[in-house]
């Protein structure tokens, strides 16, 4: 039986295969798609599954406050749906936040079913105090705009639903 996928760090050499891996979501706008600089100047967010050398699963922690991260790009393989690969890359990320003592993670999703069995639940409305809110407004990340629900992004955002779990 071939051992599973290690999580790790990602490295600048797995930009390319992370990149692979999400293509094929974001055409189906599952996933937004983004520039290859974005990757790299992201890169410290990111955790890949590494199965051999190949990249088969992959999810970022995006601090966005004080005690609020965002789940992102989270995705796996097609021939790793269904094997438990994305649930053990989400618990790594939510490790993570923990240790940077984060409260609350939110994600903006498709997979609901997925999230809600990891403890996030649907919300309406703002995640965060109206000063707070007005802090978030001055970030240039488009990620941060899309948590704010800020008009620019709705076409990023339509039938993604709002999701939050608090650690």
């Amino acid at each position: 039986m071939p051992q599973p996928p290690e999580i790790r760090r990602a490295r600048t050499a797995d930009v390319r295969g992370i990149r692979a891996l999400v293509a094929p979501l974001a055409e189906r706008r599952v996933l937004v798609a983004k520039e290859a600089v974005t990757y790299f100047e992201s890169l410290q967010e990111f955790r890949v599954a590494d199965a051999g050398g190949r990249i088969v699963g992959c999810g970022a922690l995006h601090v966005m406050w004080e005690d609020l991260a965002e789940i992102r790009t989270l995705a796996v393989a097609p021939d790793q749906l269904g094997t438990g690969l994305g649930g053990r890359i989400l618990e790594t990320l939510v490790e993570e936040a923990r240790a940077l003592g984060v409260q609350r993670l939110f994600c903006l999703t498709f997979e609901t079913r997925f999230f809600a069995r990891h403890g996030f639940e649907a919300i309406e409305g703002q995640a965060v105090t109206p000063e707070v809110y007005a802090e978030l407004l001055r970030s240039y990340d488009e990620g941060v705009a899309e948590f704010l629900d800020l008009e620019r992004v709705k076409p990023n955002t339509l039938g993604n639903t709002r999701m939050l779990r608090t650690l």
